[in-house]
């Protein structure tokens, strides 16, 4: 008598408890298991061989590890900087949007497979399971959702508990903080998050402590073509003032930015919102070289671009962010906002020259061949060539004409 084939699942796996347990749940459960490990920039080589290992070790029938870091970047980051997407002002969303590209991918490779359900290791209280969720729904909507921590609403005691009982050791050192580490940046979660008044101590963020960071800045010029950097020097402070400039991709100078920027302690703050499910979270993070790009890069805009165009590239670009952090970035509106912003760098090239020290980030100077701020016609002050000081009388009489209109109206109201 033929045995019934095992219906296959692909799992999204980190190798953490979460995935793990997942794993040898859906095997116990009958479940032909496939992992598949995204790397979308933050593992370490040595990390994705350790997670297939571990994989295998689990009894899992494939195991695939994509590189997505390029794509991510072109599709993703690349948005994030020329948007200078900042969700709350101050958080450049870093590990979230992530799960976009996972998902994609994880997609893509159940199709090969011939899978029936696709299985990630969201639990059920925070964003990343909408966020896997609708990109899945999205992409491949025959597909089934496995969600085993969501589904039991398990203790991450009791998951140990079950792996150990398979033979499988688990780290029973207790972890005050959980830890997301992505190209954007490492989100960090404790029991300080979980209230508004306390903040976690400095060891828990990857950059150097203030007080440890070098006492001489350094100094920095970035080159950007199209709203994206191209190149990156960094100015040697000695005598002969020699730098090192390099032509990189963006995803090269954003990694190096992340290592130039830990070493001066930047990027690191304390990010409160109201997460997708509609309650107010708080997360640590820290984001170097994000941060400074966005910092070079907005202040170019500022050279190049007209007033107007910054007002509503600022508006479309916080809407562009906030649906792109609350897993809307399949809606057709992002495409329309991406066209604006695509159209609106094609004059955001030239150089940011820049200084970090101590935590901060000083933009220094800035030059472009598009920059409105030409002192040959208009000089900010008492000199331009563009009009008499006539002319500018009759401007301001003009210019306030509404608002006294408006006001000699109101006295006649009372």
């Amino acid at each position: 008598m033929n045995k019934k084939p095992k219906k296959k699942v692909i799992l999204a796996f980190s190798g953490g408890l979460d995935t793990s347990f997942s794993l040898l749940w859906l095997k116990e459960k009958g479940y032909e298991v496939v992992t598949v490990t995204v790397d979308t920039g933050g593992f370490e080589k040595e990390e994705l061989k350790v997670i297939g290992e571990k994989a295998m070790k689990l009894g899992v029938a494939k195991h695939f590890t994509v590189e997505a870091a390029s794509e991510f970047y072109k599709k993703i980051v690349s948005y994030v900087i020329r948007g200078n997407l900042l969700r709350g002002s101050v958080y450049p969303l870093c590990v979230g949007p992530e799960r976009i590209i996972q998902a994609a991918k994880v997609v893509e490779i159940a199709r090969n497979e011939k899978a029936d359900f696709i299985a990630h290791g969201s639990t059920g209280a925070g964003n990343d399971q909408v966020r896997f969720d609708t990109a899945i729904k999205v992409l491949a909507p025959e597909m089934k959702i496995i969600t085993p921590i969501r589904e039991l609403s398990i203790t991450r005691d009791d998951e140990a508990k079950f792996l150990e009982k398979h033979g499988i050791k688990v780290d029973k050192t207790p972890k005050s903080y959980s830890v997301n580490r992505g190209i954007l940046g490492t989100t960090t979660g404790g029991n300080e998050t979980k209230n508004s008044w306390e903040a976690p101590p400095d060891n828990v963020y990857p950059v150097q402590p203030i007080e440890k960071t070098p006492d001489k800045p350094v100094e920095l010029v970035i080159e950007f073509k199209n709203g994206l950097p191209q190149g990156l020097e960094q100015v040697i402070n000695n005598k002969e003032q020699k730098t090192n400039y390099k032509k990189l991709s963006g995803l090269k100078i954003l990694q190096q930015l992340n290592e130039i920027g830990a070493e001066y302690g930047i990027g690191k703050g304390i990010h409160l919102g109201t997460t997708i499910l509609g309650i107010k979270g708080r997360v640590a993070f820290t984001a170097s070289g994000i941060s400074i790009l966005i910092k070079a890069h907005q202040e170019l805009e500022k050279l190049v671009l007209t007033g107007k165009e910054l007002f509503w590239k600022e508006i479309l670009c916080q809407a562009y962010g906030n649906m792109l952090h609350e897993a809307m970035y399949f809606d057709a509106v992002m495409r329309d906002i991406e066209s604006f912003i695509n159209s609106s760098q094609k004059r955001v090239a030239g150089l940011v020259r820049m200084k970090l020290f101590k935590g901060n980030i000083f933009v220094e100077g800035l030059k472009s061949d598009f920059s409105l701020m030409n002192k040959k016609v208009a000089t900010y002050g008492e000199e331009n060539n563009l009009w008499t000081g006539e002319e500018a009388a009759g401007f301001s009489k003009i210019y306030g004409l509404e608002a006294m209109l408006w006001n000699l109206t109101a006295k006649k109201r009372g």
